[in-house]
């Protein structure tokens, strides 16, 4: 910190309300620090303080982590205002960040303008269950998160996986989506009932993009489904049909063809097959590039 930084109390408090919210402050927060609007015109050209949107501004000129871009938004959309969509759903963990445009959520009453890059939702169904903070920035509950991604869009296996992603990460109760839990909620979008009625929390958990690839193999021939990441005689294989005995494994690129990784696998596939399953072990390029082979194998196992 520079010398005459360090012996600003102005320039302290604002660097520590900078620092709790990744780096941003918003202009009421400049004049509750006590930085006239004429000194913040200073700051700003002596890049000091980067302008992000209109009443929001970058301490210290660094580059902004994803965080700091999230909190920014929030703050641009004013009191009451919730990262929401896909951009909690990423600070919530449940999926990769992207880019584009940030979700904000806002109660709907106010006159809030719109942003650039930002994209607002005004929401007349946001109860004080739906409303979360999470690495100091507010933002709506996993289980809205959830919620409003699957009424705008979110189908299939990406929510899924968003829903099997909270369950592990312990962010819903076993009861948080059923029908009138918690009073004055969102009302479940028809595409997520659907999915909770057949979906087993956790069972379809997958820890690479290869796995992803195999199931929609599955899929597509309509195999029944196995289980998946399953725990199996002190081992955890990668799919599992109980009732035929069959294990399926899937090697990635680069992560079992070392020496140690080949004998692992050939000890793993031992301590199965004494035990009376059998094992079936594809390649990256099994799953890519032959699918129907991979399809042919295990349809036939299944079927024996």
């Amino acid at each position: 910190m520079p010398r005459r930084v360090a012996t600003d109390p102005i320039a302290v408090a604002i660097l520590g309300l900078a620092a709790r919210q990744h780096g941003v402050i918003a202009r009421r927060q400049l004049r509750d620090a006590g930085l006239s609007d004429e000194q913040l015109l200073g700051r700003a050209a002596a890049g000091w303080l980067t302008r992000l949107h209109r009443g929001v501004y970058a301490v210290g000129g660094h580059d902004l982590s994803w965080r700091g871009r999230w909190m920014a938004a929030v703050l641009a959309c004013g009191e009451g205002a919730l990262l929401s969509h896909g951009a909690a759903a990423a600070l919530w963990r449940l999926s990769a960040p992207s880019g584009g445009d940030i979700d904000v959520t806002v109660p709907d009453h106010g006159g809030r303008a719109r942003r650039g890059g930002i994209r607002l939702h005004r929401s007349t169904t946001l109860s004080g269950t739906d409303i979360g903070l999470h690495d100091a920035i507010p933002v709506t509950s996993p289980r809205r998160t959830i919620v409003d991604l699957a009424a705008s869009g979110t189908r299939g296996r990406p929510l899924e996986r968003m829903l099997d992603e909270a369950e592990r990460l312990r962010l819903l109760g076993p009861a948080a989506f059923d029908e009138g839990a918690p009073p004055g909620a969102r009302r479940l979008p028809a595409p997520l009932r659907a999915l909770l009625r057949e979906h087993e929390a956790g069972s379809t958990l997958t820890r690479s993009e290869l796995e992803e690839r195999f199931l929609g193999i599955c899929r597509d021939l309509e195999l029944p489904p196995p289980l998946v990441n399953a725990p199996l005689l002190g081992l955890t294989v990668d799919f599992l049909w109980p009732a035929a005995g069959l294990v399926v494994e899937v090697d990635g690129r680069g992560s079992h063809d070392t020496r140690r990784g080949f004998q692992q696998d050939r000890d793993r596939d031992g301590i199965l097959t004494v035990s009376g399953f059998r094992v079936l072990r594809f390649t990256w390029r099994d799953v890519t590039r032959r699918p129907a082979v991979v399809a042919e194998r295990v349809a036939a196992l299944l079927a024996s």
